[in-house]
C-alpha cells in the first residue's frame, strides 16, 4: 500500500529540483497521487474499507491544496505537473 524507498527516490528525481529535493510543491504533489493510485487499486479488493477510503479522501484534499498554491505561485508549473501526472483540472 505504501510507496517503497526505491519508488519514492524514482519519484523525487523525476520530479523534483535536485536528488535531494523532497520538500517543492511538485515532488509532495507526485508522491501523494502515487499513494492515491495504489490506494484506489486497493479499494477495488476492499470495498468496505472505510477507514482507509477517510485516508484518501485526506490525500485527495491535500494534493488539492498543494495545487492550489502551485497554480497561485507558478502557473507554467502547475500546467506540467497536471499534464506529466495526468491530472485533469
Amino acid at each position: 500500500m505504501s510507496l517503497t524507498k526505491d519508488n519514492k527516490q524514482n519519484v523525487v528525481k523525476e520530479f523534483g529540483r535536485t536528488d535531494k529535493d523532497t520538500g517543492s510543491a511538485e515532488v509532495q504533489i507526485a508522491l501523494l497521487t502515487r499513494r492515491i493510485e495504489d490506494l484506489t487499486g486497493h479499494f477495488k479488493a476492499n470495498p468496505k474499507d472505510h477507514s482507509s477510503r477517510r485516508g484518501l479522501l485526506k490525500m485527495v484534499g491535500q494534493r488539492r491544496k498543494l495545487l492550489n498554491y502551485l497554480k497561485r505561485r507558478d502557473i507554467g508549473k502547475y500546467r506540467e505537473i497536471l499534464e506529466r501526472l495526468s491530472l485533469r483540472k
